[in-house]
């Protein structure tokens, strides 16, 4: 076989973790025919190279400003890797396709819901590479001949929505297993449904399989994926299978990986799911998906729950999991949201004292419902209402972070920072800490399982995200 490792792919990923593994295995079937891959995250970051020959840009399009960010990104690429084909796909690619194809034609577009496609682009390239000189646009001509058509199975389902996987990661010290893809809700604000389409869910029996080939890797955690969780169902042994009896069966056929759940809705945390979780192995960890604490504006968003939902299901966790860390989501200035709604919404988030809130002001997306509602609240007022929300979640998370002080807590590590010799780890209820390491001493690689002791909040670290670290140590 030819050696392609002077030849570079580059990938750039946006949005959601169900975007982050795609891109991992997007990687991995690249590296497997020999060609370089790189992973910046951030096109702005990356050095001027005529040996890139392929970008791929998976991209978000729950706000505007991801979409923005997406254009941005694509131009920087443009200009920095003349020589490269850009080809972008995900939710955006989804619903704008020729918004983004206008942009340059060296951009060839392929929407989410067939982005399983990719995995059939190395081999191609392979053998126009072998026959001929490189020409982005022969590239093209070859993905528009054979790829870059409609669906071949039901319309508005992801086409082989679990064929972008793998079990080695480039950019990420934590393994991740997407289980369901797609969403049967129809929430007013969301275009994510239609960008993916209806609920899909990996079957049962290939779900065990997949952690049992990571837990023999040696990974020591997985990270299940969902778009909705709430949503996933799968036949098995003649049992319907839902998330909660699936993590029942991943935790009877493996003995040490550990299971982090990225987000829930409130209607999973049932009793059922609650005596799953009592685990060791389920990392105390929560994300709920809640949006607002008003009844009013939870009902015209088309939520399927009210906030007395979310209060239980943050009660029923904490009653089996000691002391978890649960961080939920809040869109601010809603159709119709008043003062008292944003009130209600505060209220909530003091009652469940959430350790961490990812507050997202309201944006409009082109074809949901939402855009119809009247009484618009202004993006000034939004964004207001979404400072007051931000700093309010960081004075719970640095006093998430206090009460554990003096604990032990086992953590993954995941970035060895030098010269400073300070490892970047994360724990299982969620810290981000990081760790003063001997220069002499033998280097960790990243996903080494270690215990750590917390030792304070580092206040000064506050990323414009809102993101704080703690400082620990090794014990």
């Amino acid at each position: 076989m030819q050696n392609f490792n002077n030849y570079i792919i580059h990938i750039e990923t946006l949005g959601c973790r169900l975007n982050q593994i795609e891109s991992e295995s997007i990687a991995t079937f690249f590296s497997e025919v020999g060609f370089s891959v790189q992973m910046e995250g951030i096109a702005a970051n990356a050095e001027v190279s005529t040996d890139v020959l392929l970008c791929i840009v998976n991209t978000c399009t729950v706000t505007q400003k991801s979409e923005q960010k997406a254009r941005r990104i694509i131009r920087l690429l443009l200009k920095k890797f003349p020589n490269a084909l850009i080809l972008v796909t995900g939710c955006y690619a989804q619903l704008n396709s020729i918004e983004i194809n206008s942009i340059d034609s060296r951009i060839i577009t392929l929407g989410g819901q067939v982005k399983s496609r990719i995995k059939l682009i190395p081999q191609r390239l392979c053998l126009l590479l072998e026959n001929e000189f490189w020409n982005p646009f022969a590239l093209k001509q070859i993905i528009n001949d054979d790829f870059v058509l409609p669906p071949q199975v039901k319309p508005n389902f992801p086409e082989n929505s679990f064929e972008l996987s793998t079990s080695s990661f480039i950019a990420h010290s934590r393994a991740s297993l997407k289980i369901q893809d797609g969403c049967n809700n129809n929430c007013s604000y969301c275009a994510i449904h239609m960008a993916r389409g209806f609920s899909v869910s990996l079957p049962v029996e290939e779900a065990v399989k997949r952690v049992q080939d990571l837990e023999q890797k040696g990974v020591q955690e997985v990270v299940i994926t969902t778009v909705n969780i709430a949503q996933y169902r799968s036949e098995y042994n003649g049992q319907v299978y839902n998330f909660s009896k699936l993590l029942k069966l991943l935790l009877e056929s493996t003995s040490n990986i550990m299971f982090r759940i990225s987000s829930l809705y409130p209607e999973i945390v049932t009793d059922e799911f609650c005596n799953v979780i009592k685990d060791k192995r389920v990392c105390p960890h929560f994300h709920i998906s809640v949006q607002s604490g008003s009844d009013k504006i939870l009902k015209l968003m088309n939520r399927t729950y009210e906030k007395q939902a979310v209060i239980d299901a943050c009660n029923k966790i904490r009653s089996v999991k000691d002391n978890p860390f649960i961080a939920c989501d809040i869109i601010t200035g809603f159709p119709g949201e008043t003062e008292e709604d944003f009130q209600a919404t505060l209220d909530l988030c003091n009652v469940c004292q959430f350790a961490w809130i990812h507050v997202f002001p309201f944006s409009e997306r082109k074809g949901t419902p939402a855009v119809l509602l009247k009484n618009k609240v202004s993006q000034d007022v939004a964004r207001k209402r979404s400072a007051i929300l931000t700093d309010f979640a960081i004075n719970q998370k640095i006093k998430y972070i206090e009460s554990q002080k003096g604990m032990i807590k086992t953590a993954i590590l995941e970035t060895l920072r030098k010269p400073q010799y300070v490892y970047h780890c994360v724990t299982d209820n969620f810290i981000h800490c990081l760790i003063n390491y001997p220069k002499n001493a033998q280097e960790l690689p990243p996903g080494t399982k270690v215990q750590i002791e917390i030792e304070s909040a580092l206040v000064e670290s506050i990323t414009k995200g809102g993101e704080i670290e703690a400082k620990s140590k090794l014990v």
